[in-house]
């Protein structure tokens, strides 16, 4: 049976390849007579999987070695927590700055005042007059050049794509270009790790939730400097304390461990898709399709400023929303599900992550079309 196409902004589609080795491995692990789920942590099992899977993930995108990559859980959320207790405290002042371009980097600087002296760099908060057009709140990015880093900040915070606005900054600027070398940039790259290649050294710690382009909710990925381990405040709890989860192999305290086997199986999956080279390709013509036929039409807008709209998490909006409901019935009729936009900016939104094939955005495509045909 065809199944439908799942537009899910997260938890997200998995490569179909991907599920029927892991449903042909449930009951049975390569002879061990057990499942994943049901195998000690620190059994000699589990240490192959997970070993496995950190280095397909170092080599997909090309972690250094004097890089630590440790599978951790609570999510992005959760790393909203984290990562100041780890790294806040690297310097005297306790001080870390934030970039604000959409709901999770706000989250994340909310987050973050539990913890320090926090403050704002740049903001996309306001309107903004850019290439000669007048973009909303939260559709751009604020350009590296007016970002306003202080000199004793530990490090300075950046989300790389906004899943709910459907922003994507594509190069990540080194601190050292800000004139602020001392303050490590930190990126949370949820929901487009791995769909381009990253250059990871110009960033001291790159963290991940997995359900959207890695494997199943449970399982956050962190890449994380080793110079910048050792620094975690006294109310850090150990099992979040990066230096321990490092020297320990991410099996400190009882890992994800199913997560971490799917996320395994998926990495596998993408090197034997060109890795992320061949995958950025891929999403590229994807993302062509379905912006290209938005730009040509006044039935549907996407309200991103162009040079910075996401490949991963496409959002638009009818022209008549009252039209919204019906459109999201239609959809689902005919096997385009999760189409619905976040309730903080409406609309609809389309995230089409590594998974997503060519095939359903052009099914999602065909579908707006004779929608807009009947309505228009």
């Amino acid at each position: 049976m065809k199944r439908p196409y799942n537009f899910s902004a997260g938890p997200a589609v998995l490569p179909e390849a991907v599920l029927q080795q892991a449903a042909a491995e449930m009951l049975d692990w390569h002879g061990s007579g057990m499942s994943v789920m049901e195998m000690s942590h620190r059994g000699k099992q589990f240490e192959q999987i997970c070993d496995e899977a950190e280095a397909d993930l170092r080599e997909l995108l090309d972690v250094p070695q004097d890089y630590a990559v440790l599978f951790l859980q609570g999510g992005g959320l959760g790393e909203n927590a984290i990562v100041p207790m780890n790294l806040i405290g690297r310097r005297e002042a306790h001080a870390a700055d934030f970039v604000l371009s959409g709901s999770w980097s706000v989250k994340s600087y909310k987050e973050a005042q539990r913890y320090g002296d926090i403050a704002v760099a740049a903001t996309a908060e306001q309107p903004a007059e850019l290439d000669g057009s007048q973009q909303g709140p939260w559709t751009y990015m604020p350009d590296p050049m007016s970002w306003k880093v202080r000199p004793q900040a530990s490090y300075v915070h950046l989300c790389s794509n906004e899943t709910i606005g459907g922003v994507e900054f594509m190069d990540w600027p080194d601190p050292a270009e800000l004139g602020v070398p001392q303050a490590v940039l930190t990126v949370d790259a949820s929901s487009h790790i791995l769909s381009r290649p990253m250059d990871v050294k110009r960033a001291g710690l790159v963290y991940a939730g997995a359900q959207k382009n890695i494997g199943p909710a449970g399982l956050t990925i962190v890449i994380v400097r080793k110079d910048l381990l050792g620094s975690a405040l006294p109310i850090c709890p150990s099992a979040f304390d990066y230096a321990l989860v490092a020297e320990n192999r991410s099996r400190f305290n009882t890992p994800p461990t199913y997560a971490i086997y799917v996320a395994g199986l998926v990495f596998k999956w993408l090197k034997q898709q060109g890795g992320v080279t061949g995958m950025e390709s891929r999403n590229k013509a994807k993302a062509r399709l379905l912006y290209d036929y938005l730009d040509t039409t006044d039935f549907y807008r996407n309200p991103v400023h162009r040079p910075v709209r996401s490949r991963m998490n496409v959002p638009f909006m009818l022209h008549d929303e009252s039209l919204n409901g019906e459109f999201l019935q239609a959809a689902e009729r005919s096997g385009l599900l999760q189409l619905k936009g976040h309730k903080s900016v409406g609309g609809m939104r389309a995230s089409i992550y590594n998974a997503m094939p060519f095939e359903g955005v052009q099914a999602l495509v065909d579908f707006m079309k004779e929608f807009e045909r009947s309505h228009g």
